[in-house]
């Protein structure tokens, strides 16, 4: 390895979580809090960082400060190689008990009321001493969060298939019904065709969550363009939308029962989406994070 860039590696190693912290904090002061050292620290690092690379790593603005070009682009390959340092270790530490290891699961806000703690309370029985990190949020993200080591695991719908950085496990198709309000023309029916909702104002999940996008997808095949009123974030918080007569909505079938004020209705044709686990192709799965893998791909049943 060139002689100057090892100095320069070893130089970066104890600043990284300082440009790491500014990506968040524009305030010198508060970002040397993070890191656990003093503010003059902090600034003599950016200084010694800017001497080493040959350019500027952060600019004032204003009584604030940001990261430079450089800056920035340091920060992010600090942020990947910590995650993948933090794997490492927890792999390791994994190795050496794996009855004593940690998951990061990461899943959809709506699996989160009956089916992901189902599905925790089953494994931890057996498995009692494995800790487990829960992050909720939209398909996407989750995505993204295992693509930088943030995440083990993400179960989530629609599954990336066509992603050669992903390996998939399908687990199971999860009915879709429309939601309509009670007392809404079409709530005594025993089948309703989309079409026959292209009138009504919906409620929807806001793009970037995959039932958004298998929804859209679904209507679009209907021929229908909805007029969307309101968009949110959780299903729940779709489901007393529509209690309140505020439109109707395409959702997964409520565990275990729909909401009050609502009525399900299953659709013709029948839709679903398939529910499965993703992990990364490129890093291998600590013994800890293996054993949950392979016990919900024999739970499926369960999801």
């Amino acid at each position: 390895m060139d002689d100057a860039l090892t100095v320069n590696l070893l130089s970066l190693a104890p600043r990284l979580a300082l440009l790491d912290a500014l990506v968040d904090e524009s305030n010198l002061t508060r970002a040397a809090a993070l890191v656990g050292v003093p503010q003059p620290t902090a600034s003599r690092w950016l200084t010694e960082l800017a001497e080493n690379l040959g350019t500027p790593v952060v600019s004032r603005v204003g009584r604030g400060i940001r990261l430079t070009h450089a800056g920035q682009q340091l920060a992010e390959s600090a942020r990947r190689a910590s995650g993948e340092l933090r794997l490492g270790l927890r792999a390791a530490l994994s190795e050496a008990d794996p009855e004593q290891g940690h998951v990061s699961l990461a899943f959809l806000h709506t699996m989160g009321g009956v089916r992901v703690p189902e599905l925790l309370a089953g494994f931890r029985a057996d498995h009692p001493g494995i800790r487990f990190t829960l992050v909720q949020g939209a398909s996407e993200d989750l995505l993204q969060l295992l693509s930088v080591g943030e995440a083990d695991l993400v179960l989530t719908a629609p599954l990336p298939v066509d992603d050669p950085g992903f390996e998939v496990s399908a687990l199971a198709k999860q009915p879709l019904v429309a939601v309509v309000p009670t007392g809404h023309p079409l709530a005594s029916r025993a089948r309703v065709r989309l079409i026959e909702l292209a009138e009504s104002e919906f409620v929807s999940l806001k793009p970037g969550f995959g039932l958004r996008r298998i929804i859209d997808d679904l209507l679009a095949q209907a021929g229908c363009t909805p007029r969307i009123s309101f968009e949110g974030e959780e299903a729940d918080t779709l489901r007393g939308m529509v209690a309140a007569h505020l439109g109707v909505a395409i959702l997964p079938e409520s565990e275990p029962l729909p909401n009050p004020g609502t009525v399900e209705i299953p659709l013709q044709p029948a839709a679903f989406r398939e529910i499965g686990l993703v992990w990364s192709a490129d890093r291998p799965l600590p013994p800890a994070v293996r054993l949950f893998r392979d016990y919900t791909e024999s739970s499926a049943d369960r999801i």
